[in-house]
């Protein structure tokens, strides 16, 4: 068997607060994921051609060249969706002993994509998805634009391992898949052996998993070509503020 084959089961978007509450996670597809945003899937795919030329990710502790990505933060309030000042991106070594424990400042997501109404759509829609789950005054969000590629040979995902976040509840995207195999996803109970191993390949499908419950990682990718990469998205909703330094509360 292939990873190609490995096909997640879909959960559609009006079963999806009902998915997470149950079972801790759910996989939609894109068609759903358009629902929820309460945008075409044709919008939403035009969103993807802000992953090309990403920069460089200068903070990888195993040496890599396969990481590129940018970064913002948002609050949450209702429909209301505003930008924050940029601000480094943070883990403490309990969720990312890999990187955890510094402060990572990467180049900000482009103004063009910040300014998409169907990128402010989607944030706003998981956001309203997330409230009746947990229903907060302010979600703090963390948007990340990642292409992993196979400069190396080998393209790691997650090269912190399988792993939480340390957030409310975590949403990864596939946006492309292009010229490589691997990168098959592994999500676990974090109270038990239970898990489910599924390859996204559907540009614009999401899992979207309660960080609380679930532990999750991508396996590593190798080029089928000369050359590949893997594109996603993620973003992590929180309800008790951004996960900081403790060096910046003491300033």
């Amino acid at each position: 068997m292939t990873n190609a084959t490995l096909a997640p089961p879909l959960t559609s978007a009006n079963e999806l607060a009902q998915a997470l509450s149950s079972q801790g996670y759910a996989v939609v597809s894109a068609e759903s994921v358009a629902e929820i945003s309460q945008v075409s899937l044709e919008n939403l795919q035009s969103l993807t051609q802000f992953w090309e030329g990403l920069p460089r990710d200068p903070y990888l502790k195993d040496g890599g060249r396969y990481r590129f990505r940018r970064h913002a933060s948002y609050e949450i309030k209702g429909e209301h969706l505003h930008i924050v000042p940029h601000r480094a991106h943070w883990q403490s070594v309990n969720y990312n002993a890999l990187h955890g424990g510094i402060e990572r400042w990467f180049e900000p997501v482009q103004a063009a994509l910040l300014n998409d109404p169907a990128w402010q759509s989607l944030l706003v829609g998981l956001a309203q998805v997330l409230s009746g789950l947990k229903p907060v005054t302010t979600w703090f969000v963390e948007t990340h634009q990642f292409r992993i590629d196979t400069t190396d040979g080998i393209g790691r995902p997650t090269p912190e391992g399988a792993h939480r976040d340390g957030v409310d509840f975590v949403a990864v995207f596939l946006l492309d898949r292009v010229g490589i195999k691997g990168g098959e996803t592994r999500i676990f109970d974090t109270n038990g052996s239970a898990g489910l191993r599924f390859t996204l390949a559907q540009p614009w499908s999401l899992l979207l998993m309660n960080d609380e419950r679930m532990i999750h990682e991508s396996t590593p990718i190798q080029p089928l070509e000369e050359y590949g990469y893997r594109d996603t998205l993620v973003l992590t909703y929180r309800s008790n503020g951004f996960q900081d330094s403790p060096n910046l509360s003491q300033q």
